[in-house]
């Protein structure tokens, strides 16, 4: 049976087996959680030896930040970088927002599994949702926070902490995508409307508090 298990393993290339080894630990970790998940565990749902595994991802650490880079570069998350560059190239204010509310609520949507992944990362203290934040998040952050600072210098946004005003904003879309999955039925009874519409509706408050009315459009003062 060994013989046979490896015989298979041989067969499949390195790039597709590592794959199938992905697939399998992000079932796992998103269904039993970080510490509730061994590598032994892994190796049996791929059909292969734990060697193999190892092979592979010389470390679990290896194996996690490879989850991120995977999950980093689905069309999802790789749509949403696309579109904040447009906007943030452009100057469109309310596409830059909109693309990141959209982008958000279909993360919670489409990848229940990444979802689940962070949650437990978060609740294990597990090194992935830093891997996770550090790698990714932070940059869009940064960026965000760049430019709303240079609208604030330029007057076109009232005096705010820019940093501060990047968490305000995802943090009311981040909320209402949590709140669609935690209570789905009740939260999508009390606001039923579809992710586009949501995104609309939050880049539409949040603007509306940042505008500074007295600004004339012209880089002046009123």
């Amino acid at each position: 049976m060994e013989g046979e298990r490896g015989e298979r393993a041989g067969r499949m290339a390195a790039e597709d087996r590592r794959q199938q080894i992905l697939e399998v630990a992000v079932g796992l970790f998103s269904a039993k959680g970080f510490r509730g998940t061994t590598t032994r565990e892994i190796a049996q749902g791929v059909g292969v030896t734990e060697a193999i595994i190892f092979r592979h991802f010389a470390t679990k650490s290896d194996l996690y930040a490879s989850i991120i880079d995977w999950k980093a570069c689905t069309e999802g998350w790789t749509a949403l970088q696309r579109a904040i560059e447009g906007a943030l190239e452009s100057g469109d204010d309310r596409g830059l927002f909109e693309a990141i509310a959209f982008g958000i609520l279909q993360f919670y949507e489409e990848d229940e599994q990444a979802m689940r992944l962070l949650m437990y990362s978060a609740l294990e203290g597990h090194e992935l949702s830093e891997l996770f934040y550090r790698n990714h998040v932070a940059r869009i952050f940064e960026a965000l926070a760049e430019f709303i600072g240079r609208r604030v210098e330029e007057g076109r946004y009232r005096r705010v902490d820019a940093m501060t005003a990047v968490r305000a904003f995802v943090g009311m879309v981040d909320y209402h995508g949590m709140a669609n999955k935690i209570f789905a039925r009740q939260a999508r009874e009390q606001l039923g409307i579809d992710n586009r519409e949501a995104a609309k509706r939050f880049t539409e408050i949040f603007l509306a508090s940042m505008m500074n009315h007295r600004y004339d459009g012209e880089g002046e003062k009123r």
